[in-house]
């Protein structure tokens, strides 16, 4: 879905070439809206370039660099030589998301009666809330409708999202759980425990990692991972819980993790 908004300068766009002259390159940006782009001979590549066509060609997919946008000109400055390999894969990679998220967004609104003007709508309010369309379907993968709470859309067009998403990525995350018992008889002793379970929740540094912590049965409270492999829902876990362990025990507390339930000793 095309953007009808202006890139800037430092993005990372890609680009369909249109045209290759003797100075440069044309090339249209292809998530914008009727929006053109120039490669100047000098942000080819590094060094003297005799011939542009020996290195782009029209009808090629390129990634650049955002030079510079002039938009009262309607120009936008473009680099090819200021982006590497992995910058390019990383950007093909996102775009191809998009796309898949696009047809997923279509796929739900046929199955939920809406039409097009809906499609694009839920578009953009998706790149909107979650940064991407294909975020908003991960999330949707893992936390199901709720996922959604903060944004007005028709439940039943939600619905149909939340079941594309997840037949579509179903291997994209693990979850595991593991539970800690944590005990004090301080004054404070509540305050000392959603201190601890804050920690828990609060350890983690990954935006693809969420954490979740509920209530199970006093003394026991159950820390649940989503990550992308088991390997690091299982580290984060650890931490999650040794954070929550800490806390109580630096407060004269005792706590005790389980890597899985067990009866609770009355």
């Amino acid at each position: 879905m095309k953007s009808n908004d202006w890139p800037e300068s430092g993005d990372y766009v890609v680009c369909n070439v249109t045209n290759v002259t003797d100075f440069g390159a044309y090339v249209e940006l292809e998530e914008y809206k009727e929006k053109e782009g120039f490669i100047h001979i000098s942000e080819i590549k590094a060094g003297w370039v005799k011939y542009v066509r020996d290195y782009i060609r029209e009808g090629q997919k390129v990634v650049c660099k955002v030079l510079n946008v002039d938009k009262n000109r309607g120009h936008i400055d473009l680099s090819l030589k200021d982006v590497n390999e992995h910058q390019k894969r990383t950007k093909i990679q996102l775009w191809k998301n998009e796309q898949k998220a696009e047809k997923w967004i279509q796929i739900a609104a046929e199955t939920s009666g809406f039409d097009d003007k809906m499609v694009e709508e839920l578009y953009h309010d998706f790149v909107s809330e979650f940064g991407s369309a294909y975020t908003a379907f991960e999330e949707a993968a893992i936390s199901g409708e709720s996922a959604f709470d903060s944004m007005s859309v028709n439940k039943k067009m939600i619905e149909a999202v939340v079941n594309v998403a997840r037949e579509n990525i179903k291997d994209a995350f693990v979850e595991i759980a593991g539970y800690v018992d944590l005990t004090t008889t301080a004054p404070d002793g509540i305050e000392i425990i959603r201190e601890a379970l804050k920690a828990a929740a609060d350890e983690i540094d990954d935006e693809e990692v969420r954490i979740e912590v509920t209530y199970v049965g006093s003394p026991r409270y159950r820390i649940k991972v989503v990550a992308p492999d088991y390997k690091k829902a299982e580290a984060v876990l650890k931490k999650a819980s040794n954070a929550s362990i800490k806390v109580i025990t630096d407060n004269g507390g005792e706590g005790l993790f389980n890597r899985h339930i067990e009866s609770v000793k009355s």
